[in-house]
């Protein structure tokens, strides 16, 4: 198996997904983690994929016992309602875990639970999600007190006609995209010798916006391996010359999406972040995707929800709401697993803070 062999499969999936491409294993084997490639059913078009990742617990006395398995936004069914190809995926999933000792395999499909925010105008919830959910409580699986990637997201319907994206957003967002135009903001497609000026621009977001990143390393190695693969667009607004922003625009499989997103005080009147999310998904339909994803909305879809604000940023661009499944856990060895579970939470705490006191002295 190779990176052109295995994407080909994937990308023949209804729903393919960037997490599960052969370029983020490989990043992740980069940090720790080893990658896996499973198929069930025939090899040129198989029922169902998996990228699987597997890494020890560095706990001392443990370490060559204790591993965790994830199938980030995986696994990959080509009819999650057909129920022999579900039961045979999910059997062997869990008999892998079994086999490689794991303490517990975490997986989080894109599962569709329902379109729409709650309580707003059309909001649909969906039958098989429901039921997908309450089959895998039955199997042992828990709900995931560890969402590593987000479990809602918002989608811009890329095959709509420019003018009809337009009319789609919000009025005041349509209005900053023509307000940054007119007052001199402009987009650029940018290279690999901006990743160092795009990772300066992501870490002053963070430390404004109070979220955690990584190292630069790690960002400069998984931009690097997309580039290199013709997947990844780094796009940066600029002012008068000056950079204020970027956007990180990765593709697969007819599909787009917003995974890094980075903005400067300066220049913030002018409204560049509006233009360049336009530019993104003008970018994305020229290069064949279908849907843009802006990669995360809110758990709880009110004011309280820590997301609300640049939730309501994303929706004024035409989103639409997806609510998925979010990640489950199977506990392969249950004592183990309540002791990881209460542990993470205080060790992903201290981290948030030392990357935050580290980020403030850049």
């Amino acid at each position: 198996m190779n990176s052109d062999t295995w994407n080909s499969i994937i990308a023949t999936f209804p729903e393919p997904h960037l997490l599960q491409t052969w370029q983020w294993g490989q990043v992740k084997a980069r940090f720790g983690w080893a990658p896996s490639h499973r198929l069930w059913g025939d090899e040129h078009k198989p029922d169902a994929a998996a990228l699987i990742l597997q890494r020890h617990i560095p706990i001392a006395g443990f370490a060559a016992r204790l591993r965790v398995l994830y199938l980030p936004k995986g696994p990959l069914l080509r009819d999650w309602g057909d129920e022999a190809s579900r039961e045979k995926v999910l059997d062997d999933l869990q008999s892998l875990a079994r086999q490689r000792g794991a303490i517990f395999l975490k997986m989080d499909p894109d599962i569709i639970l329902g379109v729409g925010a709650p309580g707003e105008p059309g909001a649909e919830f969906s039958p098989l999600g429901g039921m997908l959910q309450a089959e895998l409580q039955s199997r042992g699986w828990r709900y995931s007190a560890e969402q590593i990637q987000f479990r809602n997201t918002v989608i811009v319907d890329l095959t709509l006609s420019e003018e009809e994206m337009l009319a789609r957003m919000k009025q005041k967002a349509r209005y900053n995209v023509r307000l940054a135009d007119r007052q001199g903001a402009k987009v650029r497609i940018g290279n690999m010798a901006d990743f160092g000026l795009l990772y300066r621009m992501y870490a002053e977001t963070s430390a404004r916006s109070d979220f955690v990143i990584r190292g630069e390393e790690y960002y400069q190695k998984l931009w690097r391996a997309f580039y290199d693969a013709g997947m990844l667009d780094p796009l940066i607004a600029e002012v008068e010359g000056e950079p204020v922003g970027g956007v990180m625009l990765f593709r697969f499989g007819g599909r787009a999406w917003y995974l890094h997103g980075m903005s400067r005080e300066a220049h913030r009147e002018k409204m560049p972040n509006y233009l360049l999310q336009w530019e993104a998904m003008r970018r994305a339909k020229e290069m064949g995707c279908t849907v843009y994803d802006l990669w995360g909305a809110p758990e709880i879809f009110d004011e309280s929800d820590s997301m609300w604000r640049v939730f309501r940023f994303k929706q004024g661009l035409g989103g639409t709401v997806l609510r998925t499944l979010g990640a489950y856990d199977y506990p392969v060895r249950p004592v183990l697993y309540n002791l990881y579970t209460q542990t993470l939470p205080r060790i992903l705490e201290l981290m948030r803070r030392r990357s935050k006191a580290r980020l403030g002295n850049l």
